[in-house]
């Protein structure tokens, strides 16, 4: 099912240009108009599924499967040092296209990119509560 209303459904599909790095009939990948670095792509389901609650188990795998493909890819192709393999869910999130897809940063030496986060603390009694709770 596709969203008319959604940007990526037709960029997705054909509808709007894109610079297409790979598609086949479930996927497009295409290069990110706003890259964090170099070779910034995004892999979208043709699809609509709004995040990572909604996407079939099988599609997301998909997805992560393009992604390591488009990674290795880059490794070769653009010499990068690294990558990451990001998706958000929620705008809290930083989700702010609501259409599942799959950013692939190359990551350069001295890029000055972050994708990181402060560790935080956690109890044995908070861990063991969450433990209890996913089970």
């Amino acid at each position: 099912m596709k969203d008319q209303n959604c940007i990526f459904c037709k960029i997705a599909n054909g509808e709007i240009p894109s610079r297409t790095l790979y598609e086949d009939e479930r996927y497009r990948v295409i290069l990110d108009l706003g890259p964090a670095t170099k070779g910034h792509a995004l892999v979208l389901p043709k699809e609509h599924f709004a995040n990572i609650y909604e996407i079939p188990a099988e599609w997301a795998a998909g997805a992560m499967e393009i992604g390591q493909k488009m990674a290795i890819l880059m490794k070769e192709r653009l010499h990068t040092d690294g990558a990451n393999l990001v998706q958000n869910n929620g705008e809290t999130a930083g989700q702010t296209v609501h259409h599942f897809h799959l950013h692939i940063i190359p990551r350069y030496k001295n890029d000055g990119q972050r994708i990181l986060w402060k560790p935080g603390k956690a109890t044995d009694e908070e861990l063991d509560a969450i433990v209890s709770a996913m089970k």
